[in-house]
């Protein structure tokens, strides 16, 4: 058992093998948990949590580097969590440390961690918003969140973040690809990147245009701007950056920041709960109750919603 409130304070001062530990606690499920967010909760609450989302090859990493360089001038500790494809055999992440972001990898007001999805949908790990208030508790003042890309069902990050970014490039369908995923409804900011290759205006253009169909804002309301950038070069990352400063001012001003982050927590509590209902009622298999209740349905003097009403009652009770 590791001492909790020592690893916090490691983890305060910066120490990146204090918050390698406590992400690995958050990841294992471990019964420190409860005792690490407790030590953690009045330590968060500052950091901007940026997501990156978007298809496969779009160039999630090498934005996500130049990004970092970009706030790094800034003079800001920045927080990576890069979510990557999980191992089918170690359940571990394919992609390990990033190679990709291996240019920050010495410095150290960067933190970078790869989490494993272990099977779960929509581009995020399971304990992306526990990783999360780590990295906000250790001082990062900015948090990169990448995610999986893994096309039309990544758009979770939007619950997670406090700026969505969705990043398109030229050449590979990604207008169709927007127009049916969701991705209209999730982004803050959106990117395209390759702005070099043939195609990139029409891009551009064709997005704007599906942004203004069907819009409803009202005087003084967001609306998205689309950046063109060449993140292999680092070009067009000081407008993005521009870009996400000026979404957060407006989230400021208009009270929008904390409401997502109210939201954002008590989708978080939600969460913890339904998981922990359902570890209970996976407990019951081949319980009385269970039992009983499967004899009365099969008999027809219960229906299956009632009888889910009773166990999730009789659970509740217990």
């Amino acid at each position: 058992m590791q001492d909790v409130s020592t690893l916090v304070a490691q983890a305060r001062e910066g120490r990146p093998r204090a918050v390698a530990r406590l992400i690995s606690l958050v990841e294992g499920a471990s019964p420190q948990l409860r005792e690490v967010m407790a030590a953690l909760a009045p330590l968060t609450g500052t950091a901007y949590v940026v997501g990156l989302t978007g298809s496969p090859g779009v160039g999630k990493s090498t934005s996500t580097s130049t990004l970092v360089t970009a706030y790094r001038k800034q003079g800001k500790r920045v927080g990576v969590l890069a979510v990557d494809p999980s191992s089918p055999f170690s359940g571990g992440a394919l992609l390990g440390d990033r190679v990709r972001m291996s240019d920050h990898a010495s410095d150290p007001g960067v933190y970078i961690r790869s989490m494993a999805t272990r099977g779960h949908l929509g581009g995020l790990a399971w304990a992306a918003p526990q990783a999360i208030r780590v990295l906000d508790a250790a001082g990062c003042d900015v948090i990169l969140v990448e995610t999986v890309g893994v096309g039309q069902s990544e758009v979770e990050i939007a619950s997670q973040a406090d700026t969505s970014v969705v990043l398109l490039a030229p050449g590979m369908g990604d207008g169709i690809q927007a127009a049916k995923a969701g991705i209209l409804e999730i982004g803050d900011v959106y990117v395209v990147n390759k702005a070099d290759r043939d195609g990139a205006d029409a891009t551009a253009r064709e997005l704007n245009h599906m942004l203004g169909l069907g819009e409803s804002r009202g005087p003084g309301d967001w609306r998205p701007p689309i950046v063109k950038t060449v993140a292999a070069r680092s070009e067009g990352v000081d407008e993005v950056v521009e870009a996400l400063e000026k979404h957060r001012a407006w989230m400021e001003e208009r009270g929008v920041l904390a409401e997502r982050r109210q939201a954002r927590a008590a989708h978080e509590v939600e969460t913890i709960a339904v998981t922990a209902l359902r570890e209970r009622i996976g407990d019951l298999h081949g319980d009385r109750r269970l039992g009983a209740l499967a004899e009365r349905i099969v008999a027809g003097e219960l229906d299956p919603y009632r009888a889910a009403d009773e166990l999730v009652a009789g659970l509740t009770e217990g």
